[in-house]
């Protein structure tokens, strides 16, 4: 299996900034996604004085119509590590997405050395189309997209081809695209890896046969290093790991991708670490490595309090917060329809974008009513199905105050099926975030902040909660514009698991007609 529609940009930033452009066709995007629904693109730049480049849509831009072109221009202010992938309905799931690289200004360099630097995307992939799997989580009855197929490895993973039901010549074992990936390495070269998942679904665990990793950056930002056998990735993230071939050059070595958190029966990615001169189709010869259990929390919690920044690099955060937003993560039904919610509020985009509303005053397009910034903390029980599953939907947006300091309290609880509960990984716009503290049950208040770690908590706009935990993050409301916050699941993002920032909407200029064109938008576009 192979699904290359993903690309890989190389930026450099000069003299501290650079500008950065970026096309979007609606030709080449449905191509990808077997459709023709429109999609805008996200990627991991702050987009400061550009927000209506952030390509969420319905948050910040209408989606690119059939046969346009969009071009998103944006200023690139840090090196790293970041991906970018559709944000319209599940159209990511499809395969439209990709990995971009910002390097260091000249004459600056990284506090760790290496001999090459590749990069690599983990993903998994549905036979079903998205358009399919969309349609059973908006169904009555409730019909879940199940575990992905295969699990994929740049592009490349496995499928059983005698699975019962597949069609006859739908698979070709023989083609030379259903090879495994190779990378191939040099002996006793040392090799940085940047690693990124866009998974649609699934935590993974990344390892390379016999080979131990040195984690050394993480959604951009570098981390004081730590060695791992495993490394643990949730969608949305990007690291950077060091890794030697420094093992018995005569052979190659297998590198598996396994899902964690679900109990899946999804085979485990596979590809080939190819010591050269071996040829890159030699099979190690060993048995694949068979990953760590699937529900061991403990070590995947362990990884999460391991990454601090480095020292030298270290971004102090605020000692102290100016509001603090409590999230309780549920699964709920609506009208009798599954879905996610924060604070039993399930989030539903609006048909104009709200950076559009918010500046033109068009109120009236979405509820003026904020969501809750807590939940019954006394009385509700995150260990069992809640008593009362019944939830609403609303488009309500926080509004913050410019340039506070605002603390986020991710808090996962039981689903609707008993001693269940999953792993969110949660992605910010716009921001990146100190990552100040994980625990255990149910966060407190009161005694949890005094463990906060605010001497070199690493930034991240990426993070998982981890099931029956909580995680604590901090960031500062100084980019100017609307920004989303949700779970990077797509499905769970797609029944109702986020929400939306508002912060210092006044000191935007004018927007440009181009992001315009739908809602009550229609009659501001200029082509």
């Amino acid at each position: 299996m192979n699904n290359s529609k993903f690309k890989k940009e190389k930026l450099k930033i000069k003299d501290k900034y650079d500008c950065c452009s970026v096309q979007a066709s609606s030709d080449s995007l449905y191509s990808a996604s077997n459709s023709s629904s429109k999609s805008p693109n996200s990627f991991g730049a702050h987009e400061i004085g550009t927000p209506w480049f952030d390509g969420t849509e319905g948050v910040t831009q209408c989606p690119i119509l059939p046969g346009d072109t969009f071009v998103y221009k944006f200023v690139v202010d840090r090196q790293g590590t970041y991906l970018y992938h559709a944000h319209y309905g599940m159209q990511r799931e499809a395969g439209l997405y990709g990995s971009i690289r910002v390097s260091l200004p000249d004459g600056e360099s990284e506090p760790f050395s290496y001999d090459y630097d590749r990069s690599i995307i983990l993903s998994d992939w549905y036979h079903n189309s998205t358009y399919e799997q969309a349609a059973g989580l908006s169904s009555i009855p409730f019909v879940w997209v199940g575990e992905p197929h295969s699990i994929l490895i740049q592009g490349k993973g496995r499928f059983n081809c005698s699975t019962p039901g597949i069609e006859a010549g739908l698979c070709n074992t023989t083609n030379p695209e259903c090879t495994p990936y190779a990378l191939t390495v040099i002996p006793r070269k040392t090799y940085r890896l940047r690693i990124g998942s866009l998974t649609s679904l699934s935590a993974l665990s990344f390892e390379i046969e016999g080979h131990n990793m040195t984690v050394v950056e993480a959604d951009g930002h570098y981390v004081e290093p730590f060695v791992v056998q495993n490394l643990f990735i949730y969608s949305g993230e990007t690291y950077s790991v060091l890794i030697t071939a420094d093992q018995d050059p005569s052979r190659n070595y297998w590198a598996s991708a396994k899902v964690v958190s679900r109990n899946s029966n999804t085979p485990n990615g596979l590809a080939i670490f190819n010591y050269y001169p071996n040829h890159p189709r030699r099979s190690p010869p060993t048995v694949p490595p068979p990953g760590p259990r699937w529900n061991d929390t403990e070590p995947r919690l362990a990884q999460s309090i391991a990454i601090k920044s480095h020292q030298g690099f270290i971004h102090p955060p605020p000692q102290t917060s100016d509001r603090v937003i409590v999230m309780l993560n549920t699964q709920n039904r609506i009208n009798g329809n599954v879905r996610w919610s924060i604070n039993n509020v399930s989030f539903n985009l609006p048909h104009t974008p709200y950076l559009i509303s918010l500046k033109h005053n068009l109120l009236h397009t979405f509820n003026q009513n904020p969501p809750p910034d807590g939940y019954d903390f006394a009385n509700y029980d995150i260990y069992s199905v809640a008593k009362n599953v019944n939830a609403t939907t609303s488009n309500g947006i926080y509004k913050l105050k410019f340039n506070t300091t605002v603390d986020i309290i991710l808090q996962n609880a039981n689903t609707m099926n008993p001693n269940n509960s999953e792993t969110h990984p949660w992605h910010l716009h716009g921001h990146d975030f100190w990552v100040v503290g994980y625990g255990k049950g149910k966060f407190d208040n009161f005694k949890d902040p005094k463990n906060y770690n605010l001497v070199n908590p690493i930034m991240k706009n990426t993070v998982p909660v981890h099931p029956y935990g909580w995680t604590a993050l901090r960031f500062r409301a100084d980019n100017p514009g609307v920004w989303a916050f949700h779970c990077h699941i797509e499905s769970h993002f797609f029944m109702g698991m986020g929400v939306v920032f508002e912060e210092g909407i006044e000191k935007l200029g004018s927007l440009p007609t181009s992001i315009m064109g739908c809602g009550d938008t229609k009659g501001f576009h200029r082509p």
